[in-house]
């Protein structure tokens, strides 16, 4: 018991702090979504801004002020590293049970009668789902369905209620990626979004302008060079840079994000990006101010191998295992795929058949899901040892 009050003064006096710090934008919203979680009023908002405008941080805020009264609130995110962001965070598909390949028909597979986590989400005062644009809207159709499933046990009336009365909190960026459709047209990933989903009428969307990265840690002349390219990233985002358009338009980039050296153009970006690397290998905050993104596979593989180049140490090369599992029909259709071809894949979601490592490279994981470490799809790590075996 006293452990708990020293950690409910703990987040108190957390939750005081960060209150101190908010922009006016953040106190509304955080305002309004207290009063209707405490009054158990129920409610679906959508906090619409872009990145650096502080949704992390008001999630944290927000999760400090209930749970220092010691409140229930669920925070979940729609990918591993928007979970691990948000205190007592977990991906919303581990939390509720929602299905790989889901449909309009589908509910949650965890959330059932007289289970714990039913228990948990009656009790609970809020619900943050971050990263909400990039998930299917069925998802959250599926978590409708089944919170009005169980909160109608409390009250009939509940079953009419967008997620049975619970008070339900978006957050994200439109501008960003949206749901990923196999083979979809631009027509199939809008009707895939939230925004196209019965929910969205219930939403009140609030939005966060105000860029807190932009009001601290940098200089006058960096600030107003950040805000500038800031604004016109958003610029693009809205569709509206270049002047009207339907749809195309042609963009003059700034000759400081070009490339100028064509001969070797994966060499100036590392250098660009990563100067003096190997003398800061093994910074974690040189390395996670940092980050390459590239838009096809191939790329990410050439950049890879450069930079794989310059760490003079040993390299070791680790190969899968790969195989065609025979079928049962007696066709024989499994021996057409040699092991040769299955080791040249190279496609999304899975390693390729060799594995080259050095000790100090840098890797990012796949496939996790030990979030108590901090461990999850995205996570950024170095090498510190190689085995034998891997």
């Amino acid at each position: 018991m006293d452990a708990l009050s020293y950690n409910r003064q703990s987040l108190s006096e957390e939750h005081e702090i960060q209150l101190s710090s908010m922009t006016d934008e953040q106190r509304l919203v955080y305002n309004e979504v207290m009063e209707a979680a405490l009054n158990n009023k129920g409610g679906v908002f959508f906090v619409y801004g872009y990145g650096g405008t502080g949704k992390t941080f008001l999630w944290r805020t927000l999760c400090a002020g209930f749970r220092s009264k010691g409140n229930i609130i669920v925070a979940v995110g729609s990918s591993g590293i928007a979970a691990t962001l948000i205190p007592g965070g977990i991906t919303a598909h581990s939390r509720f049970g929602i299905s790989i390949n889901v449909t309009e028909d589908s509910i949650c597979s965890r959330i059932k009668p007289d289970s714990d986590l039913t228990e948990l989400l009656i009790r609970a005062k809020l619900i943050i789902w971050d990263e909400a644009p990039i998930t299917h809207r069925h998802c959250f159709e599926a978590l409708d369905k089944s919170l009005k499933d169980v909160m109608r046990l409390l009250h009939v009336g509940n079953a009419e209620l967008p997620f049975g009365g619970k008070v339900v909190v978006f957050g994200g960026d439109f501008r960003q990626t949206l749901p990923i459709v196999s083979k979809g047209s631009r027509e199939d990933v809008v009707a895939a979004s939230l925004c196209s989903s019965y929910l969205w009428s219930f939403c009140k969307v609030l939005r966060l302008t105000k860029n807190m990265r932009l009001q601290v840690g940098s200089s006058s002349d960096n600030v107003e060079e950040l805000r500038k390219f800031s604004e016109w990233l958003l610029e693009i985002g809205d569709g509206i840079a270049g002047g009207e358009n339907d749809g195309e338009v042609d963009l003059e980039l700034p000759a400081d994000l070009l490339i100028q050296d064509v001969m070797n153009p994966i060499k100036t970006l590392v250098d660009v990006t990563y100067p003096d690397l190997l003398a800061q290998l093994w910074n974690p905050e040189y390395l996670q101010q940092r980050a390459i993104l590239a838009p096809t596979h191939e790329i990410v593989g050439s950049v890879n191998e450069y930079v794989l180049s310059l760490i003079k140490k040993d390299e070791r090369i680790y190969l899968s295992s790969n195989e065609v599992c025979s079928d049962d029909s007696g066709t024989g259709d499994g021996d057409i795929h040699s092991t040769e071809f299955l080791n040249s894949i190279k496609c999304a979601g899975l390693p390729n058949h060799q594995l080259r490592l050095k000790v100090g490279a840098m890797e990012m994981l796949m496939r996790n899901i030990d979030q108590s470490r901090g461990l999850c799809n995205g996570t950024r790590l170095i090498v510190t040892d190689l085995g034998a075996r891997g």
